[in-house]
């Protein structure tokens, strides 16, 4: 019928629900088309941008270049030269960036210049130079698009095409792009809105493409003391407006060398899901926009600060996104089943919210009712990884997963740290008033335990982990019990959050680990845990310790647990910033086994 009435028709599954949309002017009455059979109800979308609106689309697109998720959980850091100028210099930059975190690669094969006289780019030998860096290093290639007649060419070398700033309503180019199915890099024009600039995404979306990644860049202003202004603004508010990712473009924005980090920073804490920066190894040499290029050591920095700033929004900046995904790839060829993670309690856990930052969204899990089930599930094979928690910033280690860690022969792959934000959950309408029962696992109500004294009379009920809770009180008909949990562990199971922020201390992080069969075979290990015992002799931690200072090693985490069955006789745990595995390291390491009872590597990562 909608078809017939002369609307674009689509289908689509939003969480489980199937969404017919239609584009057109039907003048059809949505009371007429909820009394349709089937229609659960119809929805106006009143926004001239239609598919770009989260009205449309509600939950957040993803989009896959390469091996590279763009708008997850761990942000992604894109960067490259402004133009490609040989096949040394783009390699050279690639390496270094590669090296300090970046995920996608970007520089300019067609560049649309304000003068003629400007280098104007290496045109298709630029794009095989491109597909030559690609090769090498791994990471996917983005490059921009200035006419339709390049479309094949793109379409031959790269993973992603950029719509420039200029070129924003070339509505025929965004046509082109939209037909072309690459994922697009959308600019924002010099002077243009952000209605204008989603009408802009709608013309891609409209030929049926929708793998739009939006990237502001700067605005024209009246300022004179940088190249253009940062419109910082347009994160939140595109994040309301639409369902697309965002890319911040720090370089073009500020024009000027010394303040790209900053905005960088800024526009993660803004909610950015990516950023595309400019690195240049000889800016001062560069054929276009050197005075605005990092050096690839700043470029270094930066990703360090970015690593640093992400948790406290819930993302992750992932140094061996990479190395990660090609390894999965090839356990998954070379075994010929799916990779698959082990993680404590239902989904919607704080582990399985670390699973999807690390691997992650599509990751498979494998919920289990304890850790040690974890460990066994990696031992037997079942699954390949395992998620478990070390050690929370307000209540400390999780003893018994170290005492697992020296009791299986499995190793420490990786590691990330998470911001615990504990929410009170319960039924859809319930009130705190009427609470009787709190459901936690022991962790979270430690953690909360500030906000629990303040309420006396609840009763403290434990389970293994948040999501179980949060899934225990979906399932019960009175709403007098709550659970804490995550707001996404509420969402998934149609719960409500009573009260936001429950935590005594909002600098709660808890440090996760990935366990599996067999250590890291890729990538560069930067961290090593070790777990050992000394005689029970003055100075014998003070010797190993003495070795860690003279070979300049520093040590991170020092933590001491008694060995069962002989009492005030401990084994120490350490965690050391560098690769034990190295041949390098060998003599260190033997070093340090001649002056323990015990030593075991626990992993490299």
């Amino acid at each position: 019928m909608l078809f017939n009435q002369g609307c674009v028709v689509r289908e689509m599954n939003e969480a489980g629900h199937n969404v017919i949309g239609a584009l057109g002017k039907s003048g059809l009455d949505t009371a007429m088309l909820e009394a349709l059979p089937g229609v659960e109800k119809a929805v106006p979308i009143p926004t001239p941008f239609k598919l770009v609106s989260r009205q449309w689309h509600p939950e957040d697109t993803v989009v896959q270049v390469g091996n590279v998720a763009v708008g997850g959980q761990r942000i992604v850091v894109i960067a490259g030269p402004c133009a490609i100028e040989s096949r040394d210099q783009a390699l050279t930059i690639a390496r270094a960036v590669r090296r300090y975190g970046a995920v996608m690669y970007r520089g300019g094969a067609f560049k649309p210049r304000t003068s003629p006289y400007s280098f104007q780019g290496m045109e298709e030998e630029g794009l095989k130079i491109l597909a030559q860096v690609r090769e090498e290093t791994g990471m996917p290639v983005v490059t921009e698009m200035t006419s339709p007649s390049q479309a094949d060419m793109m379409a031959k070398y790269v993973d992603a095409v950029q719509v420039g700033a200029r070129n924003m309503q070339n509505f025929e180019l965004l046509k082109c792009v939209g037909r072309l199915g690459k994922p697009v890099v959308l600019k924002r024009g010099l002077a243009s809105t952000i209605k204008e600039w989603l009408m802009s995404a709608e013309y891609i979306l409209s030929e049926g493409n929708d793998k739009v990644i939006l990237c502001e860049r700067g605005i024209r202003t009246f300022e004179p003391y940088t190249r253009n202004t940062l419109d910082l603004s347009a994160i939140p508010v595109l994040k309301q407006l639409t369902h697309l990712p965002v890319v911040i473009d720090p370089s073009h924005a500020t024009g000027i060398r010394e303040k790209v980090s900053p905005m960088a920073r800024a526009a993660v804490a803004a909610g950015a899901d990516a950023l595309m920066v400019e690195v240049h190894h000889d800016p001062d040499n560069a054929l276009s926009d050197g005075p605005q290029s990092l050096y690839p050591e700043q470029f270094g920095q930066l990703t360090r600060d970015i690593y640093v700033i992400a948790p406290v929004v819930g993302k992750q900046l992932d140094f061996s996104y990479l190395d990660k995904a090609a390894e999965e790839s090839m356990q998954t060829a070379t075994q010929g089943k799916a990779i698959k993670t082990a993680i404590m309690g239902e989904i919607g856990t704080f582990s399985h919210n670390a699973c999807i930052q690390y691997f992650g969204d599509d990751m498979p899990v494998a919920p289990k009712p304890s850790y040690r089930a974890i460990f066994e599930a990696v031992k037997a094979g079942d699954t390949q990884y395992g998620v478990i928690p070390l050690e929370n910033s307000l209540t400390g280690s999780i003893h018994e997963n170290y005492d697992l860690l020296l009791e299986y022969d499995l190793s420490i792959t990786g590691d990330l740290t998470l911001r615990i934000v504990h929410h009170l959950i319960g039924k859809p309408g319930a009130t705190m008033d009427e609470l009787k029962t709190v459901i936690a696992p022991s962790q979270a109500i430690d953690q909360c335990r500030r906000f629990l004294d303040q309420h006396e009379g609840w009763q403290r009920v434990t389970v293994n982990a948040t999501g179980s809770a949060v899934k225990a009180i979906s399932q019960m008909e009175n709403n007098d019990v709550a659970a804490i949990g995550s707001r996404e562990a509420a969402q998934l199971f149609g719960m409500a959050v009573i009260e936001t922020g429950i935590e005594t201390n909002p600098r709660n992080y808890t440090r996760f680990v990935v366990i599996a069969a067999q250590p890291r075979s890729n990538g560069n290990r930067k961290r090593s845990s070790l777990v050992y015992s000394t005689g029970n002799q003055p100075g014998a931690l003070f010797e190993i310790l003495k070795i860690f200072t003279e070979n300049q090693i520093n040590l991170v985490k020092l933590e001491s647990r008694p060995i069962h069955g002989k009492p005030w006789e401990y084994m120490f745990y350490a965690d050391v910033e560098t690769d034990v595995t190295t041949a390098s390291f060998a003599p260190i390491l033997e070093a340090i086994r001649k002056k323990t009872d015990y030593l075991k590597v626990l992993g490299a990562y």
